[in-house]
């Protein structure tokens, strides 16, 4: 067999071992290897949601033209209610890994559970507000009023039943942290897969079943991640994960819930920053009308295709630091950053060829309107001319988080989206008048700044004192 053909098998083997879970040792060893069978299942996992996203945007784009701009108004809102929470999960990774490193799997399985019970809290709380206020909520954003009464049942179900989504992502966060990625790769298999199926049956009617339409695709969403939340907690309790809980382990445990809060107010104050900008550049975009909106927002769900697989490399980053910096190994957490930033990179540099050659075909394929297509085209080149910045920014972002070190991000995201960002969208949008081209270069020279930054404060090697 020639040297070709035996790596080739490898390969495969590496990748059987990495989907089915097999390897749970990351502390040792081949630091590419650890990358690869860490990275693997977290890709194949972001890639499920992002095909997800881009099945989803299909189907809602043949309903109208307001029912995509629907998704575009409540998804930037629902960030925003989820910062706590997915603050909480930065935490719950950083935490997991570092008792995980340590080969304390009870601290593990303390914060797991604790980190559970603060987000069904965010989450009821959250419900409550999406069951009472949707309609407000797409008027405040700037929604015209037949979008808000097409729309306002989409927001009601997705905001209303976010628990399904809260927890399905914070779960997952806990399996990741223990580096069982792969279980976390077959839960969003299940998730995603029922929702696809169930997506056309609620949007257009089937059988018994009534046309819903927009309302229809938030239906289908929390059945399928609800079903997938069932699993997750099936293997929390009885599957062959690291943690594995018992009845006694849930119980309130006041010291570990907030040390837990502690680490957690840096990643919700990044997060915050971060969506609200989010936010704000949507609010922006919706002085331009619908259809402007509605090619952002296809634009925007495209490049998800794209940027959760390279989330994926990143989310394993995270977990290399926590593990191995848990293990008294920091120069290999370190060693692992730079690796996996430089795959990230790689993979993000085709991508972005493509975008920039045919970002208007794309667009075209999920919606003929020309306004649409010539605004969701621009914004794709305009944004992936960035994308090889990305990588390493996400890279080492995320690496600051897995060390428990949340407050440098949340600095970085400061400076490059609220003092930078937003106030060079608004200028060149509406002082200017680029118009919806300015927010698309704000968003692209914000995240270069980003990267910039974050390597710069990374070098210097502060994280790796962090204590959780």
């Amino acid at each position: 067999m020639s040297s070709r053909q035996l790596s080739i098998k490898q390969l495969v083997t590496y990748f059987w071992i990495a989907i089915s879970g097999k390897e749970q040792e990351f502390t040792n060893g081949s630091i590419r290897k650890a990358i690869f069978m860490l990275s693997i299942p977290m890709i194949l996992e972001m890639l499920m949601e992002s095909i997800f996203a881009l099945v989803d945007i299909a189907y809602v784009s043949r309903v109208s033209v307001n029912a995509v701009a629907t998704i575009g108004l409540t998804e930037s809102v629902i960030t925003l209610v989820y910062a706590i929470a997915i603050g909480l999960s930065m935490a719950a990774t950083a935490v997991v890994a570092r008792r995980v490193g340590e080969q304390d799997l009870k601290g593990a399985r303390e914060a797991a559970v604790q980190a559970i019970f603060l987000g069904v809290s965010v989450a009821l709380i959250v419900g409550v507000i999406g069951l009472l206020y949707n309609k407000e909520i797409l008027a405040l954003m700037g929604a015209e009023p037949d979008l808000i009464e097409e729309g306002h049942g989409y927001t009601k179900w997705l905001i209303g039943g976010n628990i399904t989504i809260l927890l399905l992502f914070l779960i997952n966060a806990i399996f990741r942290g223990a580096g069982d990625a792969s279980i976390a790769m077959w839960t969003l298999v299940l998730s995603n897969g029922l929702n696809i199926i169930l997506d056309p049956i609620f949007i257009f009617g089937w059988g018994p079943v009534p046309e819903y339409g927009v309302m229809g695709a938030a239906i289908a969403t929390n059945i399928g991640r609800g079903t997938a939340v069932v699993f997750q907690l099936g293997i929390l309790f009885f599957g062959w994960g690291k943690i594995k809980l018992v009845l006694n382990d849930v119980m309130l445990n006041v010291k570990v819930m907030f040390n837990l809060i502690r680490v957690s107010l840096g990643g919700i104050a990044q997060f915050l920053i971060g969506t609200s900008s989010w936010v704000f550049l949507m609010r922006i975009m919706s002085e331009f009308g619908s259809e402007v909106l509605a090619g952002y927002t296809i634009a925007i769900r495209v490049m998800m295709f794209t940027l959760m697989p390279s989330w994926g490399m990143s989310n394993a980053a995270a977990t290399l630091v926590g593990q191995n910096l848990g293990a008294k190994q920091p120069e290999r957490a370190e060693k692992s950053v730079w690796i996996t930033g430089k795959y990230n990179a790689y993979f993000m540099g085709l991508v972005s060829i493509v975008y920039l050659l045919f970002a208007k075909q794309i667009v075209g394929m999920f919606n003929s309107t020309p306004s649409v297509v010539d605004n969701g085209g621009l914004c794709l080149q305009i944004i992936a001319a960035g994308y090889i910045f990305y990588a390493y920014g996400m890279v080492v972002t995320n690496a600051f988080n897995g060390s428990g070190d949340t407050q440098t991000p949340t600095k970085i995201n400061l400076i490059s989206f609220w003092l930078f960002q937003l106030p060079l969208a608004y200028l060149l949008a509406l002082v200017l008048g680029f118009g919806a081209m300015g927010v698309f270069i704000a968003i692209t020279t914000a995240e270069v700044l980003l990267a910039i930054i974050a390597i710069v404060w990374f070098r210097k090697g502060n994280w790796k004192a962090v204590q959780v």
